[in-house]
């Protein structure tokens, strides 16, 4: 490292060539900085962070600051040093600093860096005896010491405590230690990570920050709304808005980040933080002084306060296509692994006062949509009708913008139709902007509006390093903030926790498949239901060249399709064979099986047979994992909330299995099989079930009889307990013998997953206890199988 005296004096050069620059933001005392990055080799820091902290350093050289960066990691100094040197020399400056002067200052910055590894409690107590050391061979003052935490959250609370016990700066000195979002992942997780964080540091040392308040437009949003005050107050209410629209689409997946996606999903990754923030900035009181970081805060804290508890019926999610397989590369997950993590959503909340009583706040973002843009749009009511020029400016739309960037229009702006009134400028480093480009914003063309746009684009982690540093805080979430927002987004997200986002191909290709309409306080998508089958389990389409086609498969009857048609053809069986048993004799029974086969099924009868016998049915489980009914885990559990819900059926017509008994699971004494099979005895006319449905694993395995277990249980039993190879391994199953009383039972077969076990069946002769598929031979009935053509076909 230089030595300070040399610092300085290329200080003075520097000072010199800069001529009259802006001087520090705000009073502190002004002395020596040190900068930790904690996770200073990662991708964070190489893409925003150290470009952040050099363009701090250049608008500091002057102000009589000196500082000290550290890049701390986990890796030895020998292999982390020349990786962090890698990342410094792509740093650059802004193209109003002249070359010479860039290359000086890069030389100087890149000099009082340096890498230190960040391990132990060790590793932070010689960080800090070497910054004391430092301090006292160089003469320094020492005024702060900032920490930027760029490593996973679960490592904030460790690395807060070895901050403090061995790294925090001696009274009067400034500590800021900032920390990065995901703070945690629901209400319960983040209070206890602010309840450990509270025990190492003060609220007003930690610095939560969330990127998007570091965008110029969205840092701007307030200071608009108080400068055009006069013209927004009397249209800033239910009587003159429309609806308010925040939107943050992408156009990239989310491979390389899918072991956090896949725990987190679009809502805790996006709505929850950035557009949940946008949100508060655009509803909440308007601040007396717009300086207070106080007063913005509490007023941001009563917007929660006031939004209306959000309910699934407030949201819609979706998954694109090739996000399940994207899962299995990279968690190394079986091919019967089903993530139900959305990639896209959709969320209307609504504010409970006078002032916005009624207007829906649409909050939506998704990953391989068709664009990258953001923007937050409030839609304005227009009570004009024009007779003739329907084009005319007063005929339409009435809106403002902010418009964040990307997008047709590629620059942050924000913009105002000539229909409403010609807003006034921000401040001094936002610009009109007359010239435009040909192109159209939110179905109106450039022309249509006024256009304001900062002067000088700045990235959004510069922007918020720099408050960082001035200890200005409005931009950063409170720990009030933080758990008022948990405490609106988890209900909902813990109501939608086993439900099934409707799948999307991606891209252009999405079309109007993930538009979606607000009826009331409600919202849900605009097209029909589409199947919710998993991406392997999606082969192509009849216009690939294959209709529906009957053949034979182990001497059976076979129905052949593609999955979206081989399920509506199932369906239409299924419904034929329960008019025909309810026509016969008034009563339809039929027997499902757990697993992720059926789901699609249970979406076509749901959402397209609204003529099904419902009434007349009784619904039977053909297996069950003992676990309560109220766990995921649970085929009724699944069964319930996939089609039960949905479908008009009497209580007493559903027969789940009575796997929870005397405050027990699975228990032989308990007699739970026994009392089943008796159920079932009663009920159904020699116990024959109308319709069984069944699929089949990758091992063989049909219900829940295993290879090598019990498939036909005690004498002529129809229920029997039996053990699975994989958690909750008790189970309760009907036996063959029960399976075999039916009058048909269907075999549904999905995805190339399964076509090497579909070649392997049918060369096998029968071998119930290897292959407990085998045994299925309806006695007096028919067995079909419905295998789709990824499956038969590979």
């Amino acid at each position: 490292m230089w030595n300070i005296v040399t610092v300085l004096l290329l200080l003075v050069t520097l000072s010199a060539q800069r001529g009259n620059g802006k001087e520090g933001q705000e009073a502190q005392k002004v002395g020596h900085v040190s900068v930790v990055v904690v996770g200073g080799t990662g991708d964070l820091a190489k893409k925003y962070l150290w470009q952040g902290f050099f363009q701090l350093y250049i608008n500091q050289v002057s102000s009589g600051y000196t500082f000290s960066f550290y890049g701390g990691g986990l890796s030895p100094a020998n292999k982390g040093t020349p990786v962090l040197f890698e990342i410094l020399k792509g740093i650059s400056c802004s193209r109003d600093v002249p070359l010479e002067r860039c290359a000086l200052l890069k030389e100087q910055f890149l000099h009082l860096a340096q890498y230190r590894q960040l391990k132990s409690i060790e590793d932070y107590q010689a960080l800090a005896k070497h910054i004391e050391q430092q301090l006292q061979e160089e003469g320094m003052v020492e005024v702060g010491r900032l920490f930027y935490l760029s490593v996973p959250a679960f490592a904030y609370a460790d690395i807060a405590d070895k901050v403090n016990n061995s790294c925090r700066p001696t009274s009067g000195v400034w500590l800021r230690v900032v920390l990065e979002k995901p703070f945690g992942h629901d209400f319960s997780s983040a209070q206890i990570l602010a309840t450990q964080l509270g025990s190492s540091l003060k609220d007003e040392e930690m610095y939560r920050i969330d990127h998007y308040l570091g965008k110029q437009v969205v840092s701007k949003i307030l200071p608009f709304r108080k400068v055009n005050k006069r013209f927004l107050e009397p249209m800033w209410n239910k009587h003159h808005i429309e609806r308010v629209e925040i939107v943050l689409k992408e156009t990239l997946d989310a491979k390389g980040r899918i072991l956090f996606y896949d725990q987190y999903g679009v809502i805790r990754d996006v709505l929850q933080n950035h557009l949940t923030e946008v949100m508060t900035l655009i509803t909440m009181g308007l601040p007396d002084n717009l300086s207070s970081t106080e007063e913005v805060l509490r007023n941001k804290l009563k917007i929660f306060s006031l939004l209306q508890p959000l309910g699934k019926k407030q949201a819609i999610i979706g998954q694109y296509q090739a996000y399940s397989t994207e899962v299995k590369e990279e968690l190394n997950k079986t091919n019967d692994y089903l993530s139900v993590t959305p990639t896209f959503a959709a969320v209307m909340a609504h504010i409970d006062t006078a002032q916005y009583d009624g207007v829906p706040i649409i909050l939506t973002s998704g990953k391989m949509l068709d664009e990258r843009v953001g923007y937050a749009r409030i839609l304005f009511k227009n009570d004009v009708f024009c007779i003739q020029n329907h084009n005319g400016i007063n005929c339409k739309p009435k809106q403002i913008i902010f418009y964040f960037g990307h997008g047709s229009l590629q620059y942050p702006a924000i913009l105002v139709t000539k229909n409403l009134f010609k807003p006034a400028l921000i401040d001094g480093e936002w610009k009109d902007v007359t010239e435009h480009q040909n192109v159209s914003v939110l179905g109106l063309p450039i022309s249509d509006y006024y256009v304001q746009a900062p002067t000088v684009e700045r990235e959004a982690y510069a922007e918020l390093i720099a408050h960082i540093f001035t200890g200005r805080k409005d931009c950063f979430i409170s720990a009030e903030n933080l758990l008022a927002s948990w405490s609106l987004w988890t209900p909902l997200l813990d109501s939608l926790t086993d439900s099934f986002p409707r799948i999307y191909p991606g891209g252009a290709d999405n079309m109007n498949l993930l538009d979606f309409r607000l009826k009331g306080k409600e919202i849900s998508y605009a097209s029909e239901a589409v199947l919710m089958i998993t991406p392997d389990q999606m082969g192509g389409s009849a216009t690939d060249g294959f209709q529906v086609m009957q053949g034979k498969y182990r001497s059976n009857d076979m129905v052949s399709a593609w999955a979206v048609e081989l399920v509506e053809r199932l369906a239409a069986d299924l419904q034929a064979a329960a008019e025909a048993a309810v026509s016969e004799g008034g009563t339809f029974h039929l027997a499902l099986s757990g697993g992720a086969s059926p789901l699609a099924l249970f979406y076509r009868l749901a959402q397209h047979h609204f003529s099904f016998p419902w009434r007349n049915t009784h619904v039977w489980m053909v297996d069950e994992r003992c676990v309560p009914p109220s766990e995921s885990e649970s085929n009724f559990h699944n069964l319930h909330d996939h089609l039960l819900q949905h479908v008009k059926l009497p209580y007493y017509n559903i027969h789940p299995m009575p796997v929870q008994l005397n405050q027990r699971l699975c228990v032989e004494e308990d007699g739970g099989a026994l009392l089943y099979e008796k159920e079932i005895n009663h009920l159904v006319n020699g116990s024959s079930f109308h319709f069984v449905l069944l699929g089949v694993g990758y091992d063989g395995h049909t219900a829940s009889l295993f290879p090598g277990g019990k498939v036909d249980g005690p004498g002529d039993s129809l229920v029997t307990l039996t053990e699975s190879p994989a958690k909750p391994h008790q189970r309760m199953s009907l036996t063959l013998r029960a399976i075999n009383h039916a009058h048909k039972v269907a075999l549904l077969v999905m995805g190339k997953g399964k076509h090497e076990l579909i070649t392997q069946l049918s060369r096998v002769k029968d071998n119930p206890n290897k292959w407990p598929v085998t045994g299925i031979h309806p006695t007096n009935g028919r067995l079909v199988w419905y295998i789709d053509y990824d499956a038969l076909l590979g």
